[in-house]
């Protein structure tokens, strides 16, 4: 990088020690909007980039509860809210044991920019717990919710902080936390949480919505190249809801999904993906892909293993950070790999990222080619706002123009910045660009 800009990313590493996530996140933005940053001299004066990276305000504490043998257990909660330009903060809460603060500031600080290119009110932020929802009781992950939502019920608001969920919280932990922000706040305040039950304030089609808009831009790359998924074999990482969703809309469109995963391993079926049995496995058992693998005639699993070496056209990593390496990227170019859509936030590293750019696959990052979930989260919110509910149909018609217009904003920046067909710079300078220029207008803040 430039010297003026390595000594802002070496300020940014002082400040932030032992955070490899955040710091990589950051060197990532930094690395594809180098010409812009420096050709902006407003920017540079107002120290944009500096108060881009340093969050608005960062909140941890403890979260105590009583397990099932009435044994105290501690962990510890998250809240970054990193930037309110736009709107109120918006992003998700993930409980998972690998959660530590540079995870969460790197999802922060990617949701900056996520929800900008979305085109709604809606600001960055992320949260969440190192607490393990998966083997637990309901009434264990509901004491759990409880004592996290009292911790942060003081910190969220319709209008203020919106969390929604991510992995390891769905419609149960939102169900248990929402109701605990309601007795704690006395009010019915709907539009606090996203990710609610239809019944009481939800979305329809806000459980679809991250996988089936992944799949909507993914379709958006090939008819670039005048192409299609029709007939297309994919390859997909994950078994969450993200994944899932995504297999299920792939279906839908025409081609063959072949691959799921867990932490356990990974699974190949060469007949293709039955959804309905992955959603039995995973959404009702809460069981394991090899429970999935059991199950299916052809269907080969794998131990520890990843989907990258399977033949296929598209490949779509929905599982988690940093789950592709440059070897893996090899390994999908010999398989004949033309296009990778990130349907997790960062799940390619950057020598992942520099070995696709460089043997031409089509790569779009997370950033905008998975921002249908806290899209429709934001539709969501202006549900609640009007005291609405649209209908499916609706909704979806919504999510794909804004899918569209994700695409096609991509694509105009980097034409515009002289980097045709780079998602990376596209994106990442589309939603840096509507952040800053905002935050010029607003003033010193």
């Amino acid at each position: 990088m430039d010297a003026q800009l390595e000594r802002v990313y070496e300020e940014a590493l002082k400040r932030n020690p032992t955070q490899p996530e955040f710091q990589q996140a950051v060197r990532e933005v930094m690395e594809s909007l180098e010409p812009l940053l420096l050709e902006r001299k407003d920017y540079q004066e107002a120290a944009i980039l500096e108060r881009i990276i340093e969050p608005e305000r960062q909140i941890m504490f403890r979260v105590a509860w009583q397990d099932d043998n009435n044994k105290v257990r501690v962990n510890r909660g998250y809240r970054i809210q990193f930037n309110s330009t736009l709107g109120p903060y918006k992003g998700g809460l993930r409980f998972h044991p690998s959660v530590t603060l540079s995870i969460i500031k790197f999802l922060g600080f990617e949701q900056i920019f996520k929800n900008a290119l979305t085109g709604q009110g809606i600001g960055g932020g992320k949260g969440g717990s190192d607490f393990d929802p998966h083997g637990k009781s309901d009434n264990e992950v509901m004491r759990f919710c409880q004592a996290f939502m009292n911790e942060l019920s003081s910190h969220i608001g319709a209008d203020i902080d919106v969390p929604a969920g991510d992995i390891g919280v769905g419609a149960r932990e939102i169900g248990y936390m929402f109701g605990q922000y309601k007795r704690l706040a006395r009010r019915n305040e709907a539009g606090v949480l996203t990710g609610k039950g239809v019944g009481w304030g939800g979305s329809l089609g806000r459980t679809e919505a991250t996988g089936y808009g992944l799949v909507m831009f993914a379709n958006e790359m090939l008819a670039e190249v005048g192409d299609s998924l029709e007939g297309k074999t994919a390859i997909v990482s994950g078994s969450g809801n993200v994944a899932t969703y995504a297999i299920e809309k792939l279906l839908a469109q025409g081609a063959k999904p072949v691959s799921i995963s867990d932490s356990s391993g990974a699974v190949y079926d060469p007949d293709g993906i039955d959804v309905a049995l992955l959603k039995e496995v995973k959404e009702v058992r809460r069981g394991r892909v090899s429970e999935y693998a059991e199950a299916r005639p052809n269907a080969v699993y794998h131990a520890g293993g990843k989907v990258w070496g399977i033949d296929a056209d598209i490949a779509l990593p929905c599982a988690t950070q940093n789950e592709v390496d440059a070897n893996d990227v090899r390994a999908m170019e010999m398989g004949g790999i033309r296009l990778i859509a990130e349907g997790a936030n960062m799940p390619l590293t950057p020598g992942a990222i520099e070995v696709a750019q460089d043997s031409g696959i089509i790569y779009a990052p997370g950033k905008a080619a998975n921002a249908g979930g806290v899209a429709t989260s934001a539709l969501e919110m202006q549900q609640n706002a009007a005291l609405q509910s649209w209908s499916f149909d609706d909704v979806m018609a919504r999510l794909e123009a804004i899918m569209h217009n994700i695409h096609k904003t991509s694509l105009d920046t980097a034409e515009e910045l002289g980097q045709p067909g780079n998602y990376m710079v596209g994106a990442n300078a589309a939603g840096f660009m509507k952040v800053a220029d905002a935050m010029l207008q607003q003033g010193v803040i």
